[in-house]
């Protein structure tokens, strides 16, 4: 099994080997079939990479825009791809909302044995001297098997959220801007109104993060989650608005030693939602 975090180097010296799968997981909001995405991996990609679009990822069925898909869909989308459940998957992504995070998160959902995320994506590759490949991908030899085996304490429903409110027994954890949080800025989602779900704290995604996009120090993690007044040891559940960057928190949560499952719904159905309280910091 490899590290959850491996560097370009890492990566290169295992590239190779048969049971090491190489996803090109980015997702760009305004890019819902992928077809942005998949331009970019044709511009330029790791050598052996396959790309797979996020929205193939998420639930056909559900109004929301990228909510968990039925375990049989999953298994399926990455079969097709040639992924089974045993191999070792390595992720990358281009994407400012740093999408591989919500591919490891589902990823490791579904039962996955082995998923690490390249650190620092693509550009990290490129500087550290590696090649870059352009062109469509190879065609798949022989499909996947990825038996998925789902684990539900990763991720909490409306239903769940709305009782951990009432209760007061789980720390909220919003990986939206701050000025999202504070319902000071528009949601870029017609019918969901501004703010926040009541007693969450901010977090903002990014803060996880180097400038140059790779991923900070466990001890740095560590100090961006009690500079946003969330303790670790205390259950916490990530939420965002759509399901993507809270997986980024959970990632980060893991990075210290924690579990965080991810509101899958998050603002987007939370917010669209009359019964569901609201609020704003302004």
């Amino acid at each position: 099994m490899m590290p959850p975090l491996i560097t370009p180097d890492e990566l290169a010296a295992i590239a190779g080997e048969a049971d090491v799968r190489i996803l090109d997981v980015t997702y760009f909001l305004d890019d819902a079939d992928g077809a942005t995405a998949r331009r970019g991996y044709e511009e330029g990609h790791i050598p052996g990479a396959r790309f797979v679009a996020l929205g193939g990822l998420a639930d056909p069925e559900s109004d929301l825009p990228m909510t968990l898909p039925p375990a049989e869909h999953f298994a399926h989308a990455m079969s097709a791809a040639g992924i089974g459940h045993a191999d070792r998957i390595v992720l990358y992504d281009r994407s400012p909302l740093h999408s591989s995070a919500r591919v490891w998160w589902l990823l490791t959902l579904f039962g996955a044995k082995s998923v690490s995320l390249l650190d620092g994506g693509l550009e990290a590759w490129r500087a550290a001297g590696q090649p870059v490949l352009v062109g469509p991908a190879d065609a798949i030899d022989a499909p996947g098997l990825f038996v998925a085996q789902p684990d539900l304490s990763r991720v909490r429903s409306l239903r769940e959220v709305r009782a951990h409110v009432e209760a007061g027994d789980a720390q909220l954890v919003d990986a939206r801007s701050p000025g999202r949080f504070a319902g000071a800025e528009p949601e870029p989602r017609p019918g969901v109104e501004p703010g926040h779900i009541p007693g969450s704290r901010n977090l903002p995604y990014a803060k996880l993060f180097e400038p140059d996009g790779r991923w900070k120090s466990p001890d740095a993690i560590a100090a961006a989650f009690a500079a946003a007044g969330v303790d670790p040891t205390v259950p916490m559940v990530g939420t965002c608005g759509s399901g993507i960057t809270a997986s980024v928190l959970a990632f980060g949560a893991e990075r210290i030693g924690a579990m965080m499952p991810v509101y899958d719904g998050s603002w987007t159905e939370w917010g669209s939602d009359p019964s569901t309280p609201k609020a704003k910091d302004i």
